[in-house]
């Protein structure tokens, strides 16, 4: 395993410097702090401890650093799973606001009567609340009582 050595020039050192703490992305601080340990002499070994992960993750934070440089080590291509009922968000939100559902699991249905596509109401729950809509809670209007 060939060894990967880092000279930061100032401009970086100064970047590195402050993103290690203060970048918004826990994962891209502790790449940044893998940088810099390794910077200031640490080993791979040490750098990973101090940054709380692997000797291997903290290589490739390394490699990701040689290769595309400080852009290359804030890079995050880390994408979730995409929901099939995606394709048809705006149909089913246009369908959904015409026509209001009391429950989820009529929700379910009117998603799967359109699309074909036949979720669970935990799903069907999450999906519409990534399309904006907001579950509210119905109760009774407390009447007062009648008078005699």
């Amino acid at each position: 395993m060939a060894r990967i050595s880092i000279q930061l020039t100032k401009l970086e050192q100064t970047v590195v410097a402050c993103e290690r703490y203060s970048h918004p992305d826990l994962h891209v601080r502790r790449k940044m702090l893998v940088l810099w340990s390794v910077h200031t002499g640490l080993t791979r070994l040490q750098a990973s401890k101090v940054a709380g992960v692997g000797r291997a993750t903290a290589q490739r934070y390394l490699a990701a650093y040689r290769d595309g440089g400080l852009d290359g080590l804030r890079a995050w291509g880390v994408a979730g799973p995409v929901s099939e009922l995606t394709s048809h968000a705006d149909a089913i939100k246009t369908f959904l606001k015409q026509t209001p559902v009391r429950t989820i699991a009529e929700a379910a249905a009117h998603i799967e009567r359109l699309t074909g596509l036949r979720r669970g109401l935990t799903q069907t729950r999450v999906f519409l609340k990534s399309l904006g809509f907001q579950w509210q809670r119905t109760r009774a209007v407390p009447v007062p009582p009648k008078s005699r």
